[in-house]
C-alpha cells in the first residue's frame, strides 16, 4: 500500500486543480475526437512488396569428438565431415517489379540449395541467387512473376536520430509483421558483425527471421535491411541493427552488373583521430581518418596525398572514423573521381582521387 500511495495522492492533486476526474474501471469509454493518426494507409502500400524467404541446404561439419586425437587413435577412425541439412526463413524485399529483383541478407541465403520466395498474397516462387556479398551481408535474388510490388528505395543518408521507421518481417515464420520504432544511432561500426559496417540502430523489434526485411521511412521507402540485433538474453531488447539501403543499392548494383562486388582503394593506410592524434597533427578537427601511411604509386600518392593529413568528409560528407573512411572507398564506383577534403596541418584543402580496383590482396583492411 505504501507505494501506490503516492500515485493516488498524484491523481488526488490532479482533480483538485480542475482536470478532467480520471476514468473508473467499467465506465464507458471517452469518444477521441479528431483523425487519431495511423500507419495504415502506407503499409498497406508497402507490404505487398514485403516477402518472406525459406531456404534448404546443407553444410560440412567436423564431429566434435574426432577433433581429439586420443579419440581417433583409440577407436581407430579417420576424420571426416559430416553432411548436415538445414532449413531456415528469413525476410526479403522487392526492389524492382519488372526485373524481380529481391533484397535480402547475405546469411540469410548462406549455403542454399534451393531458395523459395513467398509473397504477401502467398504466391510462391523459386527464386535464383544473382550473386551475394558476406563483408555487407547482402544478396540478391530474383523471381519471375506478374503484377509484382516494388518498395521505393529512400535516401539514407538524410535520416536523422529521431525519425520514426517501421520494420517488416517474417518473425519465428509467423508471417508477415509490422514493428514500429525510432532511429536510434547513426553510423554503428566495431560490432564484429561484417566487414563493412555503417549501421542503423533502431529501437523497433526486430527478432529472428526478420533479417533480411525492409525498415522503411513514414513515406514508405526502404531506408536500411534489418540484419541483426543486440540480444544478450537471447530475446529482443530493443537494439536492432539495419544496413543503411544507400550501401545496400550500390553493392546491388555491382552484383547485379559484374556478379560479384569490386572494392575500390585508392592506396592508404589509415587510423581515428583521436585527441591526442588531433593535438599532435596540430588541428582543430575533433572526427575524422588519419592518413598512417601513402602507398608508392597509388592513386593517392598520384594526388598528392601525405601522412598526417586528416580526411574529414568524401564530396562534402563527413567522415566520423576511419571505418566510415574505408566503406565509403571501398564501396565507390571503380574509375570514379572521389574529392576528399583534408586538414594539413590545421589548413583545409580538397583533393580529387581516382578509385582504383583493389586486388584480394589490397583489398581494404579495418583503421588500426
Amino acid at each position: 500500500m505504501k507505494r501506490v500511495l503516492p500515485v493516488l495522492v498524484l491523481l488526488g492533486g490532479a482533480a483538485l486543480a480542475g482536470l478532467p476526474p480520471p476514468v473508473l474501471a467499467g465506465a464507458p469509454i471517452p469518444e477521441i475526437g479528431g483523425v487519431v493518426p495511423s500507419l495504415a494507409p502506407m503499409l498497406a502500400r508497402v507490404t505487398p512488396g514485403v516477402v518472406g524467404i525459406s531456404v534448404r541446404g546443407q553444410v560440412l561439419e567436423q564431429n566434435p569428438l574426432l577433433q581429439d586425437p586420443f579419440f581417433r587413435q583409440f577407436f581407430n577412425l579417420r576424420q571426416q565431415p559430416i553432411e548436415r541439412r538445414f532449413q531456415a526463413t528469413g525476410s526479403g524485399v522487392i526492389v524492382d517489379a519488372a526485373q524481380g529483383y529481391v533484397l535480402t541478407n547475405y546469411h540469410v541465403v548462406k549455403d542454399a540449395t534451393s531458395i523459395e520466395v513467398t509473397t504477401a498474397d502467398n504466391r510462391r516462387f523459386r527464386a535464383r541467387l544473382i550473386g551475394d556479398d558476406p563483408q555487407t551481408d547482402i544478396a540478391v535474388l530474383q523471381i519471375r512473376g506478374d503484377d509484382l510490388t516494388a518498395v521505393p528505395m529512400g535516401d539514407s543518408d538524410r535520416l536523422r536520430v529521431g525519425d520514426f521507421v517501421v520494420a517488416i518481417g517474417n518473425p519465428f515464420g509467423l508471417g508477415q509483421t509490422v514493428t514500429s520504432g525510432i532511429v536510434s544511432a547513426l553510423g554503428r561500426t566495431g560490432l564484429g558483425i561484417e566487414g563493412y559496417e555503417d549501421f542503423i540502430q533502431t529501437d523497433a523489434s526486430i527478432n529472428p527471421g526478420n533479417s533480411g526485411g525492409p525498415l522503411v521511412n513514414l513515406q514508405g521507402q526502404v531506408v536500411g535491411i534489418n540484419t541483426a540485433i543486440l540480444a544478450p538474453s537471447g530475446g529482443n531488447i530493443g537494439i536492432g541493427f539495419a544496413i543503411p539501403i544507400n550501401m545496400a543499392r550500390r553493392v546491388m548494383d555491382e552484383i547485379i552488373r559484374y556478379g560479384a562486388v569490386r572494392r575500390g582503394r585508392i592506396g592508404v593506410e589509415i587510423q581515428d583521430l583521436t585527441p591526442d592524434l588531433a593535438q599532435a597533427l596540430g588541428t582543430r578537427e575533433t572526427q575524422g581518418a588519419v592518413i598512417a601511411r601513402v602507398l608508392p604509386g597509388s592513386p593517392a600518392a598520384r594526388a598528392g596525398l601525405k601522412p598526417r593529413d586528416v580526411v574529414v568528409a568524401v564530396d562534402g560528407v563527413p567522415v566520423h572514423s576511419g571505418a566510415e573512411l574505408r566503406d565509403r572507398i571501398g564501396l565507390a564506383r571503380i574509375g570514379d573521381i572521389v574529392e576528399l577534403t583534408i586538414d594539413r596541418q590545421g589548413v583545409e584543402h580538397t583533393i580529387p582521387v581516382r578509385i582504383e580496383e583493389a586486388t584480394a590482396s589490397q583489398a581494404p583492411l579495418p583503421p588500426r
